[in-house]
């Protein structure tokens, strides 16, 4: 004796097909999402960061009184 057992309808075909195209555009736009969002970072981080190496000095001379110089040299 065998059982024979009914298969999904078109109507289950169909609404499972519609899930599974659902679910992977969600996972599309998701890792789109991440990516954009390590991107922004990454740029952010590398406009943060200064360059090594690269120094700016100033010099200014003060008056009333006696002359004083400053020497004032900033690493950026």
């Amino acid at each position: 004796m065998s059982l024979v057992v009914p298969g999904p309808t078109r109507r289950e075909r169909k609404r499972r097909r519609r899930t599974a195209v659902a679910r992977r555009w969600g996972v599309r736009i998701v890792v789109a999402g991440v990516i954009f969002a390590a991107g922004i970072a990454l740029g952010e981080a590398l406009h943060d960061n200064p360059v090594p190496g690269h120094t700016s000095t100033s010099v200014r001379t003060e008056r009333p009184g006696r002359p004083v110089t400053v020497t004032v040299t900033v690493r950026r």
